[in-house]
């Protein structure tokens, strides 16, 4: 048979399957399908399409439904990732624009991507040691006490109430913020402990205690939330796939739970021309997730945070991706404002 034909039949029985969770037959395809074909000529190409091990005969049914080999073929010859609608990327906007900070950004987008797909949608926070410092902001709440901000260039922002050694003032607290922010504003996070040390010797000798102080505490404040987390929603829309998951739905939630391996799955998954990354079934290292497909891509500074959706092999691919490549670019924008 024509490798195109093949393609066509290849694509068309994963649509169907995807959609109606039944085994494909060739009638089917000719019915629903304008394959230009008779049915014993789709007949023959299912069966060598079946032989190439792309689609396999659940028990004994005279349907067919796509392997992990086939959902492999028909995702790599998507060739452009459809764009999503008017409404749809309103929707988005509206729901992000809204957010008041970091852990705002990522519930939202977390419960967007979930509605979107109507998969598990699991979003890795941006990776504070490839932030930058965007402001200091020192505050005086009490004569011996100071509200110490730190806000990252990935919209990460820390803050801790610090006890001075002694009384200082507004004109004191004003001069020791400037030089602050003067020493580290652009530098990475990761950056700040050698900053700070450096500055401190160049304190006037009646700051220097309060400046030790306040600089002790911006370092505690980078450390802060330099642990990758992971946040997710819709695992609830995993009970609706139940049947896709023949042997037990017990060990991808498992895998849910344990964020290493999440985060350990996102952070191996390579990106495609399209920006995308999919892993199908058996794809997956884990063994809890062998049923179940993630599509994820990068979003944030340098792409260097990961968001994606995990659900059954039986995904609706085209749309899973696009879903995930534009909220993925409107994070990224709402991070950069």
């Amino acid at each position: 048979m024509s490798e195109p034909r093949r393609l066509e039949v290849l694509r068309a029985i994963v649509e169907d399957y995807v959609h109606s969770r039944e085994p494909v037959g060739s009638k089917a395809l000719v019915d629903r399908h304008q394959l230009g074909v008779s049915s014993a000529t789709i007949r023959n190409d299912m069966a060598v399409l079946e032989e190439e091990g792309l689609i396999a005969a659940p028990h004994t049914s005279s349907g067919r439904i796509p392997t992990d080999k086939g959902y492999r073929l028909f995702v790599d010859r998507i060739s452009e990732v459809k764009p999503l609608s008017a409404a749809e990327k309103n929707a988005i906007q509206s729901l992000l624009d809204g957010a008041e900070d970091l852990d705002d950004v990522m519930a939202r987008t977390v419960r967007l991507l979930a509605q979107l797909t109507n998969q598990v949608a699991v979003v890795q926070f941006p990776r504070a040691q490839g932030a930058s410092v965007r402001h200091v902001e020192c505050v005086l709440v009490a004569p011996q006490q100071v509200l110490m901000v730190l806000i990252a260039t990935n919209g990460s922002v820390q803050q801790r109430v610090v006890w001075m050694p002694m009384e200082i003032r507004e004109a004191e607290l004003s001069e020791l913020k400037q030089r602050l922010q003067s020493a580290v504003s652009g530098l990475k996070l990761s950056a700040l402990p050698a900053a700070l040390d450096a500055v401190l010797p160049q304190l006037p000798p009646a700051l220097r205690a309060h400046g030790g102080t306040m600089a002790g505490a911006l370092g505690q404040l980078a450390d802060l939330g330099r642990d990758d987390r992971i946040v997710l929603a819709g695992t609830a829309n995993l009970a609706r796939f139940t049947g896709d998951f023949p042997l037990s739905i017990g060990p991808v939630l498992e895998a849910l739970e344990e964020q290493v391996v999440m985060l350990r799955l996102l952070s191996e998954m390579e990106f495609d021309a399209r920006g995308i990354s999919v892993r199908i079934g058996s794809e997956n290292p884990y063994g809890g997730l062998s049923e179940a497909s993630v599509v994820a891509t990068g979003y944030g500074p340098d792409a260097g945070a990961r968001l994606g959706v995990l659900g059954p092999t039986r995904m609706d691919y085209p749309t899973t991706m696009a879903a995930v490549r534009a909220v993925a670019r409107y994070v990224s924008r709402v991070l950069e404002e």
